[in-house]
């Protein structure tokens, strides 16, 4: 089981090394991401303030290393692939955004051991890092935790089961006729796609979580969700209508007051491509 899950990790360096810079356009691309990233900006900045320090996790290209060093926070930037880290370092190469990150380096996100006890105020693993974990997801969890600072967050996302079944239904029926109706059964007992590997089919390898998979981890990591919110809800729906709001400021801005608001009642929190959390330990 371990050697499939560094098989797995090695897997998912190598889907973000030839992803390369397409994970730049992932949040502005289209409206559906640009709705995305204006939920987890807003997420992010009940959390984090100036002088704090972070350890951004799955940094990618960047877009929420911008988000941290506007918010007056100094970061550590780490990633499992080092095209992305290079990809980072380049797209803020210059900007007062780059002034506010400490260094940048190569991390897997189960293993944080070069780091303190309590060495940062808050850890960021937007972008589902831990959907890449599998069997040393509590491992993981219990890791980031343990380099917060009493009374500091871990903020982070994972991407969902049941949000992703629904946004992409269609994709799903035809996979599931690859691959067997069993395999589409286990994949949505378990949120495991490795389910899908080996089947001929060039897909995306991660864990997928319910809510409650999400709520289980975090109290098995000895800790506790104390915010949480979907990644999108309204906005998965018609296009069409979604480009009417955008065109117009005024309802635009309505729209999106109202979608944030939507993702993080609780019985939207499964309904998104992703759910975003905030956990800590529960004695602080």
């Amino acid at each position: 089981m371990l050697a499939m899950t560094i098989e797995s990790r090695e897997h998912v360096r190598r889907y973000f090394d030839e992803f390369g810079d397409a994970e730049w356009d992932r949040l502005t691309g289209d409206v559906r991401g640009r709705v995305s990233l204006e939920i987890h900006r807003r997420f992010l900045t009940r959390f984090v303030g100036p002088g704090d320090r972070v350890l951004e996790v799955g940094a990618g290209p960047g877009r929420f290393t911008i988000e941290l060093a506007a918010l007056g926070a100094t970061v550590v930037v780490t990633d499992l692939s080092p095209v992305q880290l290079a990809l980072n370092a380049e797209h803020l190469r210059g900007s007062a955004s780059d002034a506010a990150v400490e260094r940048r380096e190569v991390l897997d996100i189960c293993d944080t051991s070069r780091y303190a006890d309590g060495e940062f105020d808050l850890v960021l693993a937007y972008g589902g890092p831990l959907s890449y974990t599998f069997e040393h997801a509590e491992e993981a969890m219990r890791g980031l935790l343990r380099i917060t600072r009493s009374g500091g967050l871990v903020v982070g996302s994972v991407m969902s089961l049941l949000g992703a079944w629904r946004h992409f239904l269609p994709g799903v029926v035809k996979v599931a006729e690859t691959i067997g109706e069993d395999a589409n059964d286990r994949i949505l007992r378990t949120g495991d796609l490795r389910h899908e590997s080996g089947q001929g089919i060039d897909t995306h390898v991660c864990q997928m979580f319910r809510y409650r998979d999400l709520a289980a981890l975090v109290r098995a990591a000895d800790a506790e969700i104390v915010a949480a919110s979907a990644s999108n809800w309204a906005s998965l729906g018609d296009l069409d209508a979604l480009a009417v709001l955008e065109a117009d400021p005024s309802r635009w801005a309505r729209f999106l007051e109202h979608e944030v608001t939507a993702c993080q009642e609780p019985g939207c929190l499964d309904g998104g491509t992703h759910i975003l959390f905030a956990a800590r330990h529960p004695h602080v």
